[in-house]
């Protein structure tokens, strides 16, 4: 079994070097507005040959463009224009059922590409060298830049990995470009005897995370150190739109990216706690698909029903399972989804199911058919880890893993 990781890389550039990847960059920004502005006049096109047929010529004279990057654009558009016809045809769908009344208006214009995050292509825009360099085509011919970052990294870079396309990032507020590689090694194939623990998993905003075992073992990750932050600078960040002037606009190019590194910094953490305490597990992930569609609330004042929706959007649950995905890989463990159904209103030791379980919705569970009781969160984690146990039983007897079960990280 394979498993992808993303490397990245420090780039240690000269003023010469940093002009020509800054350069290279917008102008492969300015190339995917101009394929974006004819994809759109021609029908919002999102046909990925067509588009290079007939735009590759334009690029390479207008933009300059190595064939390489010319030929990576109208992929890049095409893919964009692909996923926001795939919206507007859920958002039909949604709203013939009536779960909607609002039209989505994503390809009412053609869509603006503000990042200058360009893709390279290993062994035709990059390489790596020794030494710790890496050769990186930009408009004036390849440079060859030294390099920083991960150990462990680093070392599967140079013990020879398998290395898949990059992204060239800059960070505009250090003025600091790094390199965004894709590694993919190769992990033991897992089999019922080798994940004999079974771990589930709960996520939400009062606990980032609740892990229950078979054994009756738990662990509760709080968030509550972090979710208020997370929210002050959401509140901040709305104020400052809101206001509009030129200086809030600085402000908040000064403090983007701070919300979604803490996130991204506390889900590394709690993953990684999980993992490292349950080695050797098949770790059971609730299925989160349609979980905005399904959690949101329909009824009460407009202002109260806004707040709690925006309340539970604000944490990155998706992020926070694929962290557990691939880490559970590296330490021979395998993260598996199982249907979320109810998992917090069944009751754990007599089956019972209804919202009455949940009194007032707070963190108390009491059974109303045998009055079990305890905490709600904790009574997730254990339906979720009975479910994955029963996922378990049926991959011993059948030698597959059930089709109701949604790998994670292949």
């Amino acid at each position: 079994m394979q498993t992808v990781l993303t490397a990245k890389l420090k780039l240690n550039t000269t003023p010469e070097q940093f002009k020509a990847l800054r350069t290279t960059q917008l102008a492969y920004r300015d190339s995917l507005n101009y394929v974006s502005q004819y994809a759109f006049a021609h029908g919002k096109m999102s046909n990925a040959v067509r588009l290079q047929d007939a735009t590759y010529e334009e690029i390479r004279l207008r933009f300059h463009l190595p064939s390489q990057m010319a030929c990576s654009v109208p992929r890049q558009v095409g893919a964009s224009y692909k996923t926001l016809w795939t919206k507007v045809k859920n958002n039909a769908v949604h709203r013939k059922e009536g779960k909607t009344k609002k039209r989505y208006k994503g390809l009412d214009k053609a869509p603006t590409f503000i990042s200058p995050t360009l893709t390279y292509q290993y062994k035709k825009d990059y390489t790596f060298k020794k030494e710790q360099q890496v050769s990186i085509l930009t408009l004036e011919g390849r440079v060859i830049v030294p390099y920083t970052g991960y150990n462990k990294h680093v070392a599967l870079i140079q013990r020879g990995a398998e290395i898949g396309a990059s992204k060239l990032w800059y960070d505009k507020p250090k003025k600091q470009f790094y390199l965004l590689v894709s590694l993919a090694i190769e992990t033991a194939d897992p089999t019922p005897e080798t994940h004999k623990q079974v771990v589930g998993v709960d996520v939400g905003m009062r606990y980032l995370a609740v892990t229950a075992t078979m054994q009756g073992d738990c662990t509760f990750h709080s968030g509550k150190q972090i979710v208020p932050k997370a929210n002050h600078y959401a509140r901040l960040r709305k104020r400052l739109q809101k206001k509009g002037t030129r200086s809030a606009t600085r402000r908040l190019v000064a403090i983007s990216g701070r919300e979604r590194r803490l996130k991204a910094n506390v889900n590394h953490v709690v993953s990684k706690r999980i993992v490292l305490q349950h080695p050797q597990s098949l770790i059971g992930l609730e299925h989160l698909t349609d979980i905005r569609e399904r959690t949101k609330r329909r009824k009460g004042k407009n202002a109260k029903q806004r707040k709690a929706n925006r309340t539970f959007s604000k944490w990155s649950f998706a992020e926070l399972h694929s962290m557990i995905a691939y880490k559970a890989l590296l330490h021979r463990s395998m993260a598996i989804k199982v249907d979320a159904n109810s998992t917090s209103q069944a009751c754990p030791k007599c089956g019972h199911t209804c919202k009455e379980n949940r009194p007032n919705k707070g963190l108390l569970f009491v059974c109303q058919n045998c009055q079990y009781t305890l905490h709600a969160d904790l009574v997730g984690a254990r339906n979720i880890a009975m479910r994955t146990l029963l996922i378990r039983q049926d991959w011993i007897g059948t030698g597959l893993l059930s089709v109701r079960a949604f790998c994670v990280g292949r």
